[in-house]
């Protein structure tokens, strides 16, 4: 029942919270942390060789089932990691909708990471839009983000919903993810099954040219809602190539490969080069993720098992450094009342330990020897370079290097500086807002000094 109670956790709590008065911002983070933390505890405590590629079927309403594998308990465990630092790191108008907006969001990742069935996966591909939805609709300062984020999500789902109902004529049941007695179809309809799903996950990873919906979307949601989203949302449709794409259409899954290596190198440089040139800080941090998950959807279509291992250990690291960056920017933006880099600036010497852990997020996003950012890049690049693909291994060598020129100009924009006597020194760094992005930086010291503990998912 523990793969039931991770979903149903969240998702009650976060309906409870609009019971909660308008206004009582403690008792809000209070049941809001307490309910985050109870589910990551639950998904903590069921360690990942207990989970491996065994599944835990629930029956539910009309034989509906949940499991999970390894790569899905350790995207939970991120997922409500993320959603714990998010929920205390919450300081903004209307929290306890915030919050509420948090946990249904996390109930419904949850349910998408442990759906066994493709028909139950799609549904709560299309359900955990909504929690974010209605966060632009309140939050952002343009309307039309919220609408562009939720038309381009739900075409992706729409195709996806296509394929899962084609996939269950053909093969007569959808209840097939990580099922080891499934074998592939081979069928005319194969093709566009897979390019249904494909279509669904690059538009939610994203990858270019499917990203346009992104860049506005991260920089007027609000920092919580935004570290989740960047952190583990954009997770799904990495878990989708894998999980569905990769595992259930081997061998055309091959044929196209060529496409998606193209697409995935494309939002590399690209990604890097616009985030070289961004004026809004969390436009920066944007962008770089757009190259960051190139790297990923190349490691995941260079079928290298080396660079599959590698994008394991990726897709874990880049959650903990985006969802730390996105945090910060927050704390800085409600400090400075600024995110532009041309108004930022001398945050060094007014706010010392705001401007250590921003430089130690910034230092992990780079790449930094040590952390776990730089293990995932370094297998990836070698397994690419394995598998033969030497040019696309160089040009995502190129982004990498670009990371540390992007990452740098951020940090130093914000924090150097000479100090200016007129100007008011603001709160620094509080003990909550610190306990809210310590966790993701000890992760990624862990994962960088010891990735046998993500490694060992790959055997």
């Amino acid at each position: 029942m523990l793969v039931l109670v991770l979903i149903l956790l969240p998702l009650i709590a976060g309906a409870l919270l609009f019971l909660l008065p308008r206004d009582d911002v403690a008792m809000s983070k209070s049941v809001g942390a307490v309910a985050a933390a109870a589910v990551l505890v639950l998904a903590v405590a069921e360690r990942g060789e207990s989970w491996a590629w065994r599944w835990f079927s629930h029956p539910f309403i009309a034989e509906i089932h949940f499991g999970a594998t390894y790569l899905s308990h350790w995207l939970v465990v991120l997922l409500a990691l993320c959603t714990l630092c998010a929920v205390l790191a919450s300081n903004v108008p209307r929290t306890r909708n915030m919050i509420a907006a948090l946990l249904l969001l996390e109930g419904t990742m949850a349910g998408l990471f442990l759906a066994r069935d493709l028909l139950v996966f799609a549904l709560f591909w299309d359900a955990m839009l909504l929690p974010v939805f209605f966060v632009l609709i309140g939050w952002a300062e343009h309307p039309a983000t919220a609408w562009r984020y939720f038309t381009y999500n739900f075409a992706g789902g729409l195709t996806l919903l296509l394929a899962v109902a084609a996939f269950g004529a053909l093969y007569g049941s959808t209840d097939v993810i990580g099922n080891p007695a499934y074998h592939a179809i081979a069928s005319a309809w194969a093709p566009w099954m897979l390019a249904g799903f494909a279509f669904a996950f690059l538009v939610k990873t994203p990858v270019w040219p499917f990203h346009t919906w992104m860049p506005q979307t991260y920089e007027e949601t609000p920092a919580p809602m935004v570290a989740v989203v960047s952190a583990v949302q954009s997770k799904a449709g990495l878990y989708g190539f894998i999980a569905i794409a990769f595992a259930l259409f081997p061998s055309y899954f091959r044929q196209e490969a060529p496409i998606l290596i193209v697409l995935a190198v494309i939002s590399m440089l690209y990604g890097a080069l616009v985030a070289l040139v961004q004026a809004d800080a969390k436009r920066v941090v944007a962008y770089s993720s757009l190259s960051h998950l190139g790297l990923i959807v190349l490691a995941i279509a260079s079928q290298n098992p080396l660079a599959l291992s590698g994008a394991l250990v990726y897709i874990v690291a880049h959650g903990l450094f985006s969802a730390a960056l996105f945090l910060v920017l927050g704390y800085v933006e409600e400090r400075e009342e600024t995110r532009s880099l041309a108004r930022l600036g001398g945050l060094g010497w007014a706010n010392p330990r705001l401007t250590g852990v921003f430089c130690i997020t910034a230092l992990a996003a780079l790449g930094l020897p040590g952390l776990a950012g730089f293990v995932g890049e370094l297998i990836i690049l070698i397994g690419v370079y394995q598998a033969g693909l030497v040019w696309a291994a160089i040009l995502a060598l190129v982004a990498v290097v670009l990371a540390s020129a992007y990452m740098l100009r951020l940090l130093q924009g914000a924090t150097n500086g000479a100090e200016v006597p007129d100007l008011p020194v603001r709160r620094d760094l509080t003990l909550l807002e610190g306990l809210a992005v310590a966790p993701l930086l000890a992760a990624l010291l862990y994962f960088g000094v010891y990735p046998h503990a993500l490694l060992v998912l790959m055997r």
